[in-house]
């Protein structure tokens, strides 16, 4: 099933309720929160305050991607705060089975984020732990980048290795993501797309959301 992972870090966020609204009804099934700290990527967003507001709005799944440096010292304060899963950055896990299973000690789905840098095959010995693997198809900070073209083919590697070990992890790519590049992404093989810059228009999310959607289970159904 393909699915609209919105992304508010492009919403408004004085009426954030009422964005997340819109794009459910242009028929996003996830909410995603990116969560930067300041020091693992250049750039401060939300914390668990704002997953608990957002959480309060919609009973949507809420997907957090930490973009922080020690991740295990907030995983609980977003369980609490009402997150559904929760992706964690390879490069700021010491010890990342470790941190994916407190993921889901504390009731939550756990993924791992592969940065534009880095060989798919490092995920290879946590595929099976995982709900879902984010392949960042920009490098992680910013929202408004352009897609990468090379994350393409690491999709389609991922896709590939999924099937080889016999697993069923979903695969989410973000960054760039927009009506010109999520058929390709989904011809390769995600699954969960996540989409901000290119949903959030005013006036408009909720047209966005529904061609966006259109345009992804098109190429959905080519591939299948």
């Amino acid at each position: 099933m393909i699915e609209l992972a919105f992304s508010i870090l492009a919403a408004d966020f004085a009426h954030l309720a009422e964005e997340i609204a819109t794009a459910e009804r242009g028929g996003g099934t996830i909410v995603h929160i990116d969560v930067m700290d300041g020091h693992f990527v250049p750039n401060i967003t939300f914390g668990p305050p704002v997953v608990k507001a957002v959480r309060a709005v919609t009973t949507l799944p809420l997907d957090c991607h930490l973009m922080i440096e020690n991740p295990d010292e907030f995983i609980p304060a977003f369980g609490e705060a009402g997150a559904d899963m929760i992706a964690v950055q390879w490069e700021a896990c010491r010890h990342l089975n470790r941190t994916l299973q407190l993921i889901a000690d504390h009731g939550m789905k756990p993924a791992v984020v592969i940065n534009p840098a880095n060989p798919i095959d490092f995920l290879v010995e946590v595929l099976p732990m995982v709900h879902h693997v984010l392949v960042m198809s920009v490098n992680p900070g910013f929202g408004g980048q352009k897609f990468l073209p090379r994350s393409v083919e690491r999709i389609a590697q991922l896709r590939r290795m999924r099937h080889e070990m016999g697993l069923n992890f979903r695969i989410e790519v973000d960054g760039g993501v927009a009506h010109d590049t999520v058929a390709s992404v989904v011809e390769a093989g995600a699954d969960m797309l996540v989409a901000g810059s290119a949903i959030f228009e005013a006036g408009k999310t909720e047209e966005n959301a529904r061609e966006f959607l259109r345009v992804a289970r098109a190429a959905g159904d080519l591939k299948a």
